[in-house]
């Protein structure tokens, strides 16, 4: 069991105690008084139409700022570049460098758990769908059980990463999410019977965002993995997981499967997702997204937000087939292998960005991996990539196609366009590990 003494804070208790602060700042109510009611004078009078006309003037004004600029909106988009709401840079690398300031994510796993000693005997199998359904009260009682919380710490830093975790053997394999134990150096799993244990790393992979962690008990409650190829867009499904912190553990939120075989990037990875209407929020994430048999079909990871915009009911689950390959490899070799990797990040180019600089329809390419074939073969920073053998490409989803026909090993045309002239290189694709890990 843990006996860790990190101060445990939830990340919304600041907000608490400032607002029971302001609660103690305001005045208690007194007795109301009884005023006498007084009736509208000439003065009163012509004092409403000053300030009826000043409303008016100024409700004007601030149509005229929005018509303007529209700045209010502008700066609610997200790594959108002064550029493009005043004057445009010389230089488009200059440009690019601002657009994507906040999206060249190292691809690399900073978990820093200790590993198992033993590597478990153990290999996942996806359950076939049995034939009747549970009510939700049904799959609750079923379920529950199997999601556990998880706290991961960072050296001597106070607080922790919270989140969700699987059950998925009966000796104490957790399924969750890489990003949750990102920098950590050690991980603490809470049942839902508050019983603690610290856990160990059996793999981790953030390209899937898929990690394996164990602990050291018996007789636990382990969840079903069904089988996500077999799902239809409107399946219901439920989701159970610890959002927002401790208050609200082994929360149940119900909805459907909104589309399947999303593709997503976050972080610098592209992956694919199921897209669900599920509540999830801060702290789901590692917990389960289950179909009505009771059956774990995605591990939730991810929804949408935005700080310019309400977003609702948006949010997504790394699907079973893809946990069943990782945990596999993660339990063989503590590492995801044979994943075919170009060595360079992509990314669109904005119809303002492609006009000003004259550049052609492609993807830019921001940043190239070291030790890639990409960077021996010359490709650079501030290019484009137009095609991918032979093919047009203008979005990323469209490369990941092209690369996910071929293997570790196997030769890649690229397309490239720099200063006015295309021309072709031939890459050699190499294993995700070599480059990223």
């Amino acid at each position: 069991m843990s006996e860790h003494s990190y101060e445990k804070r939830d990340w919304y208790e600041p907000l608490r105690e400032e607002l029971k602060a302001e609660d103690a700042s305001v005045p208690q109510k007194s007795e109301k008084k009884k005023r006498k009611r007084k009736g509208l004078t000439p003065a009163r009078i012509a004092a409403l139409v000053v300030l009826l006309l000043l409303v008016i003037a100024g409700s004007s004004l601030a149509f005229q700022q929005v018509g303007r600029d529209d700045e209010s909106i502008v700066a609610g988009f997200p790594n959108l570049p002064d550029s493009a709401k005043n004057e445009m840079p010389r230089k488009p690398e200059d440009f690019f460098k601002e657009y994507y300031e906040d999206t060249d994510y190292p691809l690399k796993d900073t978990v820093q758990i200790p590993l198992v000693e033993q590597r478990p005997d153990y290999r996942m199998q996806l359950v076939p769908q049995p034939e009747e359904e549970l009510t939700l009260q049904e799959l609750y009682e079923k379920c529950a059980p199997s999601i556990v919380s998880l706290s991961a710490y960072e050296g001597n830093k106070a607080g922790y990463a919270w989140g969700s975790g699987v059950i998925i053997t009966e000796d104490g394999l957790i399924l969750t999410n890489a990003h949750i134990l990102e920098d950590c150096d050690s991980a603490v799993i809470t049942l839902p019977d508050g019983t603690e244990y610290d856990a160990l790393l059996v793999g981790s992979d953030s390209i899937s965002d898929i990690a394996l962690l164990k602990i050291e008990a018996e007789g636990l409650p382990a969840a079903e993995l069904g089988e996500s190829a077999s799902l239809r867009v409107g399946d219901p499904v439920a989701a159970i997981g610890n959002p927002l912190g401790e208050d609200f553990r082994n929360t149940l939120t119900d909805g459907i499967i909104s589309a399947i075989e999303r593709d997503m990037t976050y972080m610098g990875r592209s992956m694919t997702l199921l897209q669900t209407n599920t509540a999830v929020n801060e702290g789901s994430s590692g917990g389960a997204l289950f179909n009505l048999y009771g059956q774990v079909i995605g591990l939730t990871n991810m929804k949408m937000m935005s700080t310019y915009s309400s977003i609702e009911g948006i949010g997504f689950a790394i699907p079973s087939s893809t946990i069943c390959k990782v945990v596999n490899a993660l339990i063989a070799d503590g590492e995801v292998r044979g994943r075919p990797a170009i060595g360079i990040t992509v990314g669109a180019i904005p119809q303002n960005a492609r006009e000003q600089y004259s550049l052609p329809d492609g993807l830019y390419i921001s940043s190239v991996s070291e030790g890639s074939d990409a960077e021996e073969k010359g490709i650079r920073s501030g290019d484009v990539l137009t095609a991918v053998n032979g093919n047009p490409v203008s979005n990323t989803s469209q490369v990941s196609v092209e690369k996910d026909k071929l293997q570790v090993g196997d030769v890649m045309v690229l397309t490239i366009w720099r200063d006015g002239e295309s021309f072709d290189v031939e890459v050699t694709l190499v294993d995700t590990n070599d480059i990223y890990s």
